[in-house]
C-alpha cells in the first residue's frame, strides 16, 4: 500500500568570509606587522531524518534553504563567525536525487539520520598568512569558498498510518476525498474502490497524516471472496483502523450486524488484528429516517467510544481529524517505548 510523494528544492550552503586586509595600528609601534583575520566558514546544508515527519508535505510552501554566510575576518587577528547551518527534517525513507541527472545522492532510511548535502565555503585567509622576508607588509588576503548550490528531487514511498475499513459503499471513498486531495471514484454500487487509494490529510495542530481508502470487506474476504486477501494484506500495515458504518444500512433489530462481519472478517484473517486500534465511526448521518438504527448501534456498542459524521454536510469532520491524530500520536509514542525499553 505505497504511492511516491515527492517534492523538488534548490540548497545552498553559506559562503565562505573574506579573509581581512589590516595592519596594526598602535602608538609607539611605527611598523606595525599585518594582523589581518580569517573569514568564517560558511554553514552546512544537513539533512536529518525524522519520525515525527511522515510525508514531504512541506515542501510545497518552501522550496528553497539556505544556510547562513561566514563573516569576514576583522582586524586583531579577529576569526569571522561562522555561519549556521541548516537542518532540514524529513521522513525516513527519503531518497535525494539530482533533479537534473536522476541520480541517486542518498537514501535516508533510519531514524535520526544525518547527511551533509552541501559543505559550507571555508573561510579566506587574512594579510597575517602572507607576511614573508620578502613581503612584509601584504597587502591582499583571501576571499572566501563559495557557496555550493544543488535542485534536488526528494522522493518518498508512504505506507499509510490509516486504513479505512468497511462494508462496500459505507462512505470511504466519499471521506478521503473530503479530507485530502485525494479524488477516488464514487458511486452508488459496491466495489467502488478497485485499488487502494491514498491520501494525505493535513491537520491544524498535527502532522499531516496518509489515509487508504481499502475497498470494502465482505463475508467470506479472508477466503478470497470479493476483493479478497490482497486487501486484508493492506490493512495488516496500517497503524489505526477507521471502522465505517452507513447509517442508513443499520438494521435497528440487528444494530451491530455489519460491524460485526467486517470485524469477524479480520479476525479469521489473521487472529489478533481486529485488536488492532479502531475509531469507530457511523457516516451518512445526514440521510433523514436513520436516527433510530443509529440510537439501537450506540446502546449496542457503548461504551464504545462512537463518532457521527456526513461527509455531505462536513459534520464532525474536523472532530473525526483530530481524534485520528491524538490516536496516531499515542502510538508513535507506544512505539517508541517499545523500541526504547
Amino acid at each position: 500500500m505505497k504511492f511516491i510523494d515527492e517534492a523538488f528544492i534548490t540548497v545552498s550552503s553559506g559562503k565562505g568570509g573574506k579573509g581581512c586586509v589590516s595592519f596594526r595600528r598602535e602608538k609607539y609601534i611605527p611598523k606595525g606587522g599585518p594582523n589581518g583575520g580569517d573569514g568564517g566558514k560558511g554553514g552546512d546544508v544537513i539533512f536529518k531524518t525524522s519520525s515525527d515527519k511522515k510525508t514531504l508535505y512541506q515542501f510545497r510552501f518552501k522550496k528553497e534553504f539556505k544556510a547562513e554566510n561566514g563573516q569576514h575576518g576583522g582586524s586583531g587577528l579577529k576569526t569571522g563567525a561562522s555561519g549556521k547551518n541548516i537542518i532540514i527534517e524529513v521522513p525516513p525513507g527519503t531518497i535525494i536525487s539530482d533533479k537534473s541527472s536522476s541520480e541517486i545522492i542518498k537514501e535516508l532510511l533510519d531514524k535520526n539520520q544525518t547527511f551533509t548535502i552541501a559543505k559550507g565555503g571555508r573561510g579566506g585567509k587574512g594579510n597575517k598568512h602572507f607576511a614573508s622576508s620578502t613581503n612584509r607588509s601584504p597587502k591582499f588576503a583571501q576571499d572566501g569558498e563559495p557557496q555550493e548550490t544543488f535542485t534536488l528531487k526528494l522522493e518518498l514511498k508512504l505506507l499509510s498510518d490509516i486504513g479505512l475499513i468497511g462494508l462496500p459503499n459505507a462512505g470511504k471513498s466519499t471521506l478521503l476525498s473530503v479530507v485530502s486531495a485525494k479524488k477516488p471514484k464514487i458511486a452508488d454500487y459496491p466495489f467502488t474502490t478497485l485499488t487502494p487509494n491514498l491520501g494525505v490529510v493535513k491537520t491544524k495542530y498535527a502532522e499531516p497524516f496518509v489515509m487508504a481508502d481499502i475497498p470494502g470487506l465482505i463475508e467470506g474476504a479472508h477466503k478470497g471472496a470479493g476483493l479478497g486477501l490482497q486487501f486484508l494484506k493492506h490493512i495488516e500495515k496500517t497503524k489505526i483502523l477507521i471502522h465505517l458504518i452507513d447509517a442508513s444500512a443499520i438494521d435497528p433489530d440487528n444494530p451491530k450486524k455489519n460491524y460485526d462481519i467486517v470485524n469477524r472478517e479480520l479476525k479469521d484473517y489473521k487472529a489478533d488484528l481486529h485488536k488492532k486500534p479502531q475509531i469507530t465511526v457511523i457516516s451518512k448521518t445526514d440521510i433523514k429516517g436513520c436516527e433510530h438504527g443509529i440510537q439501537k448501534l450506540k446502546e449496542t456498542l457503548n461504551p464504545v467510544e462512537i463518532i457521527e459524521i456526513s461527509s455531505h454536510t462536513k459534520k464532525n469532520i474536523d472532530l473525526l481529524c483530530n481524534k485520528i491524530a491524538s490516536e496516531l500520536s499515542k502510538t508513535e509514542t507506544e512505539d517508541g517505548r517499545t523500541e526504547t525499553g
